[in-house]
């Protein structure tokens, strides 16, 4: 007799797992054969034949998609030809088309500096929301003037519109950019926690019991931490942009700011990604030189802003990381909207010989800048 053979059957559950992964290798397929049309109706006017903005206008209401979907199936389109590694992976199924509508918008905004061979491998090993974090580094290492003048350009998007009801309600709506709004969930969630076991309010209640105790003077002081290489504090060429918590990686000029203040919690790594410092468990001003900067300034020193001083940063002239000290002459107050400017918005501030604060426009130049980075 012949013996028989014990023939392995797989289980529902692992049946069940790999339909859902061929069917997901389906749709990316189908995905990229879409983004291929979707770029080609863009390039002509068919859309603009039925009165639309835009192709994606055109795309986000016929095809029943939302806005961002439907750029990235325009963005995936017009990029194909330059991403054969990508598009190839996907065909092998190593990547999603996630991953694809990512180094397309790389490829999009690097140019000539974008190198898909580096990137395709780690799309390879991270998940989509990973790898979009991934390139991010890589579009601050291959341009990072481009990188910080998209952040300032989104700080110039911000939005933020108050109305009432005729009971008096407010309604509350706008949009921040990512480090903006990083500051904001940073003071937001800690207060936004279930109180206990009975307490049952929403999430959305519990956001805005929280807005309203902040307002009120409510919580405590809520620190951000900023995770950056020396040579991004630095703004060394090829640095990596910063990691902060509640945000995408942020530029390097963005960093300069934040190291001003204490209320950010650094954490410096070398080239090797070691930790070489972190951020002072005590403020890097002192609380007595704090006490005296405020009696001396009394409010945001930048000509004709009175935001007092509890709204304002402790601004080094000469940052420390360039040898300046946090003595008195090398720190003015500077409100936040001032301290951006100094730094993401490209003005100058430096302090006369009579002791007066000149501020200098981006648009005025005068040969190389003498200061360091704040």
């Amino acid at each position: 007799m012949l013996a028989t053979q014990d023939v392995y059957s797989p289980s529902p559950n692992e049946l069940l797992r790999d339909r859902l992964i061929q069917h997901r290798r389906v749709i990316d397929l189908q995905e990229i054969a879409f983004a291929r049309e979707a770029a080609e109706f863009a390039a002509g006017d068919a859309w603009d034949e039925e009165g639309s903005l835009s192709a994606v206008d055109w795309l986000r209401f016929n095809c029943h998609m939302n806005a961002g979907a439907a750029a990235n199936s325009v963005a995936v389109g017009e990029m194909l030809e330059q991403l054969p590694e990508s598009h190839q992976a996907v065909v092998d199924g190593e990547i999603g088309f996630a991953h694809l509508a990512t180094m397309a918008r790389t490829a999009e905004a690097l140019g000539d500096r974008f190198d898909e061979k580096v990137l395709v491998e780690k799309a390879k090993e991270n998940s989509p929301g990973k790898f979009f974090y991934i390139c991010h580094h890589a579009r601050h290492a291959a341009d990072p003037k481009a990188y910080a003048a998209e952040q300032a350009e989104q700080v110039e998007q911000r939005r933020l519109k108050l109305s009432k009801w005729m009971d008096g309600s407010v309604l509350i709506s706008g949009q921040l950019d990512p480090i903006g709004g990083a500051a904001v969930l940073s003071m937001i969630e800690p207060m936004a926690r279930k109180s206990g076991p009975d307490d049952d309010r929403g999430l959305e209640q519990r956001n805005a019991d929280a807005l309203v105790d902040l307002a009120s003077g409510g919580g405590s002081q809520a620190q951000i931490q900023v995770t950056s290489s020396l040579e991004t504090l630095l703004a060394l060429a090829g640095a990596p942009a910063a990691e902060m918590e509640h945000c995408l990686p942020v530029s390097s000029t963005t960093i300069e700011r934040l190291a001003c203040d204490s209320s950010i919690a650094r954490v410096l790594l070398n080239s090797e990604s070691l930790v070489i410092d972190v951020g002072r468990s005590k403020r890097v001003v002192s609380e007595p030189g704090r006490r005296a900067l405020t009696a001396r300034d009394g409010h945001c020193t930048w000509r004709e802003c009175d935001r007092p001083a509890s709204r304002s940063a402790a601004h080094h002239l000469v940052h420390w990381i360039n040898g300046g000290s946090s003595d008195l002459d090398n720190l003015i107050l500077l409100c936040h909207r001032h301290h951006w400017m100094v730094h993401e918005g490209g003005w100058q501030i430096v302090r006369g010989q009579d002791g007066k604060i000149v501020t200098i426009p981006p648009t005025v130049t005068f040969g190389p800048p003498s200061r360091g980075p704040d």
